[in-house]
């Protein structure tokens, strides 16, 4: 399947262009939507398309400098430009560069079908003359792309199997590296973003971006080296002579100096390099990616942007098991009795213990977060209670939670995420408790003129009447009777100004049986007798 990355300024141009043609008719598929030349450049590299659909101006890079660009990465790539009659002269000379072909606006289907089909005949003709062997290498490189990322995932981040006996061979032959007797080093790369909504192309650019800077500045120095990410945290395997030691030291905050150079153009970016200990025995290899990962949560305690090295682990379990069970009380009363002040008073208590203590590490405080949130989806659904699209908001969280890089910003960011949570419960609640009273407004509204009691509307809405009144006066602002009269009396208003009735028969047709008492309770609702009401609005 030939893959296409589309490029426009306009985003509606680049939603036509999508939903214009059957990609899988074509046998395509659009791997990419960027908006400038240099997102568009990005995914290139990335995706590694066989067509660019693109405008032949856009921020970022123009057409003739994009296609220059992507035709270093790749000179098969084929680009269809799209162009406005105005810029038709430009667009010879994009052609002349070397491009298949142009499409000039409004884009019409047929003219977009009739050149991907071109482009697909040529994309085949070209397949057909590559040699069995340019094939092999082709599926080879992707293979051992896998193989290589697989020791990151079946040990070092398999905690289940923390101990195996490495050996360099089997290693080398297994996950197809070329590892050397010397130094190994687990050096973690950290991508904060904040807790804003965050474009997944742009965290995909930041990694292709921190591959290639560590390979640039470090892969000579090294027997190999590979980079693996996962989420926001990359992690990087360097192997290396230790003559090299000091110089891999520097090279290291060279490729965190470009990194944060980044910051120019995502606004909010933060990078932290967690240094893991130097092993000498590969079986070590585990030791310091456990010393790089806790070295990388340390940055919300010393700040983020630097390299973060030489860290002791310490262990402060149970002083946290203590201060957590405290907070579970504290908790457990807030949810129970739906008090948010009482719950962030709860977790502001907790962080302040957290931080007091001087021997707190970065990764107890992440860790000890994660489990005040999951204390309070358990202690929710212990009071009968849920929490709207519980498997979204439990996602939400781990993915934030670990983009924010400061106890401040972890803990406002649990605090809102409580704060919304609880909101909602409350106002489900609400409207639980607010739906009898509605069906028992409509009742009275229905049978006003009948002899209604409390009794018979609150056994209507199924509660008993001592609750039903409470709750009644609560909603409504008065008691049953009140509200039962003040209908009445309203009814009896429109009786007197669009009929004739007489008064004894409105008084009937309201619920009244003695005329006395209806005149009495008519004169305290409106201030004047219904008579007079008469005279007044008739």
């Amino acid at each position: 399947m030939m893959k296409v990355i589309i490029a426009d300024d306009e985003v509606k141009v680049c939603q036509l262009i999508y939903k214009l043609i059957d990609w899988n008719e074509l046998d395509m598929e659009v791997v990419g939507i960027s908006h400038n030349g240099i997102d568009a450049l990005e995914q290139v590299k990335e995706k590694k398309p066989d067509i660019v659909i693109t405008d032949i101006r856009m921020p970022g890079y123009d057409g003739i400098e994009l296609i220059r660009l992507c035709r270093e990465i790749n000179e098969y790539i084929d680009f269809i430009i799209i162009s406005g009659y105005a810029q038709f002269e430009y667009a010879q000379k994009v052609i002349k560069y070397g491009v298949c072909d142009y499409l000039l606006k409004p884009i019409k289907k047929e003219e977009l079908i009739n050149n991907l089909e071109k482009m697909k005949e040529k994309y085949a003709d070209r397949m057909n003359k590559l040699t069995n062997e340019e094939k092999l290498k082709a599926r080879l490189k992707v293979d051992i792309e896998k193989l290589r990322s697989r020791i990151f995932t079946e040990i070092l981040l398999n905690k289940s199997i923390q101990n195996l006996d490495l050996k360099i061979q089997n290693i080398n032959e297994e996950y197809h590296y070329k590892f050397q007797e010397g130094n190994f080093q687990i050096v973690t790369i950290k991508i904060d973003l904040g807790v804003k909504e965050i474009e997944k192309n742009k965290i995909s650019i930041l990694k292709s971006k921190a591959t290639d800077i560590f390979n640039n500045h470090l892969f000579s120095e090294c027997f190999d080296l590979e980079i693996y990410f996962q989420d926001s945290v990359g992690y990087c395997i360097l192997n290396y002579k230790e003559s090299c030691k000091k110089i891999i030291r520097k090279k290291l905050k060279l490729a965190l100096d470009e990194l944060l150079i980044q910051k120019n153009i995502f606004m909010d970016l933060e990078v932290t390099l967690g240094i893991g200990s130097i092993v000498e025995d590969l079986s070590k290899l585990y030791q310091s990616f456990r010393v790089a990962y806790y070295a990388m949560e340390e940055r919300i305690l010393l700040g983020r942007g630097k390299l973060i090295e030489n860290v002791e682990i310490r262990d402060n379990h149970q002083y946290i098991t203590g201060v957590l069970s405290e907070l579970n009380k504290s908790m457990e009363k807030s949810i129970e009795i739906l008090d948010k002040d009482l719950l962030i008073a709860s977790v502001d208590e907790f962080k302040k213990m957290l931080v007091e203590n001087q021997n707190i590490s970065g990764e107890e405080i992440i860790d000890s977060v994660n489990e005040i949130f999951k204390i309070y989806v358990i202690l929710v659904r212990n009071n009968m209670m849920e929490i709207e699209n519980k498997n979204e908001f439990s996602n939400e969280f781990s993915i934030y939670i670990n983009n924010c890089g400061s106890v401040e910003e972890i803990f406002e960011y649990l605090k809102n995420k409580f704060l919304k949570s609880l909101d909602k419960i409350i106002e489900g609640k609400r409207q639980a408790d607010t739906k009898p009273i509605r069906v028992a407004k409509e009742y009275i509204k229905q049978n006003y003129m009948k002899q209604i009691s409390l009794e018979e509307v609150s056994s209507f809405v199924g509660f008993n009447s001592s609750y039903f009144s409470h709750l009644f006066k609560k909603e409504s602002g008065k008691n049953f009777l009140e509200y039962l009269s003040e209908t009445r009396m309203n009814k009896a208003k429109e009786f007197l100004k669009e009929t004739n009735l007489s008064i004894a028969v409105i008084c009937e047709k309201v619920g009244y049986c003695d005329i006395k008492h209806f005149t009495k309770s008519f004169k305290k609702i409106a201030g004047i007798k219904p008579n007079e009401y008469r005279k007044l609005y008739s």
